[in-house]
Formats: C-alpha cells, sequence, structure tokens
C-alpha cells in the first residue's frame, strides 16, 4: 500500500514539473544571442557542382522569426560569386539580409541546385501557446 502512494506521489511530482516547464516555455520572455541567422557556402561548392555532384549546401526553405531571428546571413567561402536575389556576394565576403515584415520570400541563388530558395519570415509569436509551439520546434531543429 505504501509502494502505491509512493508511485502516485512520484507521478503527480512528475507531472507538476511537466506543467510548470510547459508554462515557463509558453509565457517567459524570447531572446537570442543574435538576430543573424548564418548560412555558409562551403569552399569547394562550385567545383563539386561542376563535377556532377548534387550537392545540397543550404536548405531550400530557410525560416526566420520577426523581431527574433529576422536577419539572414550568407557567408561565401567559395572561390567564386554567389547571387543570391538582387547581390552578387563574392568570395569571403557575407551578405547580410534583414526582414521587417512576416511574409515568405522566394530569391534566386546559384548555391542551390533548383536556383531557388524561399525564406518564411513568421510573425513574433504570442505569449501563451504560440511561443511554446515556436520553442519546441527551435528544440526540435
Amino acid at each position: 500500500m505504501r509502494a502505491k502512494r509512493l508511485g502516485a506521489r512520484a507521478a503527480l511530482a512528475s507531472l507538476v514539473a511537466a506543467v510548470a516547464l510547459a508554462a515557463w516555455a509558453a509565457f517567459a520572455p524570447l531572446s537570442l544571442a543574435s538576430r543573424d541567422e548564418l548560412f555558409t557556402i562551403p569552399h569547394g561548392t562550385w567545383a563539386r557542382r561542376m563535377a556532377g555532384d548534387k550537392v545540397e549546401i543550404l536548405p531550400s526553405m530557410i525560416r526566420l522569426t520577426l523581431g527574433l531571428n529576422d536577419v539572414l546571413l550568407l557567408r561565401n567561402l567559395d572561390d567564386v560569386p554567389q547571387v543570391f536575389g538582387p547581390a552578387l556576394v563574392m568570395p569571403g565576403q557575407s551578405f547580410r539580409l534583414p526582414f521587417e515584415v512576416a511574409s515568405t520570400y522566394s530569391f534566386a541563388c546559384t548555391a542551390h541546385a533548383s536556383g531557388q530558395l524561399q525564406v518564411v519570415v513568421d510573425p513574433t509569436p504570442a505569449p501563451g501557446f504560440s511561443t511554446l509551439l515556436w520553442r519546441l520546434r527551435r528544440w526540435t531543429q
């Protein structure tokens, strides 16, 4: 009988801890160390493509969040210039693109085999369930 009570108390304590963690994750302020989301084009990407390798070095869709990580930072470590939208990013250079409106953006991108990159900028999550979902998405990536 005593073992059942201890087991029930442990289960209740675990449940309370899980609810407390979820409440914190839903209502604690969001902050990140930097608003930049860095993506690097590695050295040798162009040569690998010319050799027939279907290398995908960047994701086809990049997801940002307004007010948190809303600056896309591309660093070109390859030997050749890369086109990203209206910008020509020379070897060794970086290109910063800040976003001020939540929306879906499509860019021409020579770092992709398809030649296209989609950037989805989500609105800042409201406290509560939206913040909880945002944190869960970040933790599982």
